[in-house]
């Protein structure tokens, strides 16, 4: 088949490109701008073109895959729907690649890229192994997509926006956490929380959903539908949970205990007490997973400690400079919850340093919606530095700038800059703990503040 995509660049429009273009399918693409993701896929020899005209669309399509995110005046847009050309959201390509598979799904509103990484790493060290569509890069594998075609299983990031979780067929699944976010998709909590709910409700009903035990409403309309169960971090009464949590060398060791087996002495190489969290539900629906393919005891806990060779996310509390002097952390935080579990999560480790945080708004919608929460999660940092809100696929509101967030924020020092002065208020500033949050283009600024960083401390 002949395959474009419409905003091939995208986290998860990219996995599926490389999975087609490794399939044997002749594959293209769109992307807004060149990035290092965009790089990697043309080396993997996927055609793309940058500017959107309708002279950039091939010829003889068989298949159009196009992200939400292309706005509906795209030329390449409008241009495909003339012609009348065969045309699938990513979510829904997705759900037709993966429903022949034994889906291990991971939803939430935090959290679901890093468990999904997790999972990744214990399935691929196991003698089933698996195949995965990621949204994030896992360092492990410097990729967003790993292939295996003997196993019978995929793990999938299962999005909660514009409800494409839907489209999935799970064996498995795991739901994180249910917080405010999409409103502008949702409208309501109410909406958001049922999706949720629907998408449980798509779990086979011979395999196992795996629920944070704080998500009562949604346990008590479940329990009686789908076969349940729920992990903690702190809830002793909690299905699976984590005990005698130590740090050690900067590592964290905990006990698995869960109402079928402990597990001694796992490390977790990766920063962030709510990481165990996200662990202990990697290691839930593993086990789960592994038993039912039947892996023996030893083979399944081999693969279940492989966790301690997890190296994160890129863009997931990621270490770009750790010096006895200086660390920087880049962290893709776009809501107040991720904000300042990461912040509370870093304080633990680093409870002398002084934390000076910039931070790019993602979305008008977002940044209007969740403005007093911004302010209050930001207000935890020593210094707060605002960059303007980054659009995505939305034009602006009349009154909606980071402003809002700035004027309520009431930690001891902030600043509202723009990208190009960052770099100077770094200079001036001098962070020996600095943190960039944001979900839009500010990882493009991630080397030239590592360079001025570390210019700073020579």
């Amino acid at each position: 088949m002949r395959v474009y995509f419409l905003g091939i660049g995208g986290i998860g429009m990219s996995a599926i490109a490389r999975y087609l273009n490794l399939r044997g399918d002749e594959v293209m693409g769109y992307d807004r701008t060149p990035s290092e993701l965009t790089h990697q896929l043309q080396q993997e020899g996927i055609q793309i073109n940058y500017e959107d005209t309708k002279d950039n669309v091939p010829l003889n399509l068989d298949l159009v895959i196009y992200t939400p995110a292309i706005p509906t005046d795209s030329q390449q847009m409008q241009y495909i729907q003339s012609l009348g050309i065969p045309m699938e959201k990513r979510s829904v390509a997705l759900g037709h690649i993966t429903k022949d598979k034994k889906v291990l799904a991971v939803s939430g509103t935090h959290g679901k890229t890093t468990t999904c990484g997790m999972i990744t790493t214990i399935m691929a060290n196991s003698p089933v192994g698996c195949s995965a569509f990621l949204g994030g890069i896992l360092k492990n594998i410097d990729s967003n997509f790993l292939y295996n075609a003997q196993s019978p299983y995929v793990v999938v990031e299962a999005d909660e926006y514009d409800r494409s979780f839907l489209h999935l067929t799970p064996y498995a699944s795991v739901i994180t956490a249910i917080d405010p976010d999409h409103m502008d998709i949702y409208h309501t909590y109410d909406n958001l929380h049922k999706a949720f709910e629907d998408f449980a409700c798509l779990t086979n009903k011979q395999g196992m959903l795996f629920v944070k035990s704080d998500k009562t409403k949604l346990i008590n309309d479940l329990k009686d539908i789908l076969p349940l169960k729920t992990y903690s971090l702190t809830d002793h009464n909690a299905w699976a949970k984590a005990e005698n949590i130590t740090i050690c060398s900067g590592n964290y060791h905990f006990d698995y205990v869960s109402k079928d087996e402990t597990i001694k002495d796992i490390c977790l190489n990766y920063p962030g007490r709510h990481n165990i969290e996200n662990a202990v539900a990697a290691i839930t629906i593993c086990s789960y997973a592994l038993k039912q393919a039947n892996v023996s005891q030893q083979e399944r806990i081999h693969a279940i400690k492989s966790i301690s060779t997890f190296s994160g996310m890129k863009r997931r509390l990621e270490y770009i400079i750790k010096t006895p002097n200086q660390i920087y952390i880049d962290d893709y935080a776009h809501h107040p919850q991720e904000i300042r579990t990461t912040i509370n999560s870093l304080r633990e480790l680093y409870p002398d340093k002084k934390f000076t945080g910039i931070f790019q708004p993602h979305l008008y919608t977002r940044t209007r919606d969740l403005c007093d929460d911004f302010a209050k999660s930001l207000s935890l940092l020593d210094t707060a530095i605002l960059l303007p809100i980054y659009p995505a696929r939305e034009l602006p509101i009349e009154g909606v700038t980071s402003k809002i967030i700035y004027d309520k924020i009431t930690c001891k020092e902030k600043y509202l800059t723009n990208k190009a002065d960052v770099f100077t208020l770094i200079k001036e500033k001098q962070p020996h703990l600095l943190i960039t949050f944001g979900a839009g283009d500010i990882d493009r600024l991630v080397p030239q503040i590592a360079k001025t960083l570390q210019e700073i401390n020579k």
